[in-house]
């Protein structure tokens, strides 16, 4: 019983803690920063993975499949958005947008 209270506790710390270093980043740098950290997504997700695995009751099974399919989805996120932010740099052809006459 105290393993699943010390777990929450770290995991409450944890979550506060990302909010408060979140929100004090300023909006310019929030892509930049998310497109570099895409690798600790990756680890994340492989964490959530190996956590699914060692789940022995449906409750921790359960628990397991929430943060695959968490970390899965802010690693694709974290991907696309960093898609995007490269094709802001991309210059643009010359006549690109111009109709052909």
């Amino acid at each position: 019983m105290i393993d699943g209270f010390l777990a929450l506790y770290i995991f409450m710390l944890a979550a506060f803690t990302g909010y408060e270093i979140i929100a004090r980043v300023p909006v310019i740098l929030h892509t930049p920063l998310m497109s570099g950290s895409n690798f600790v997504h990756g680890i994340v997700l492989v964490g959530a993975m190996i956590a699914l695995g060692h789940a022995n009751t449906p409750f921790e099974i359960a628990i397991g499949f929430v943060g695959v399919l968490l970390g899965a989805g802010n690693a694709a996120g974290g991907y696309v958005v960093t898609e995007r932010m490269l094709e802001m740099f991309k210059s643009s052809k010359p006549g690109a947008g111009k109709e052909a006459k």
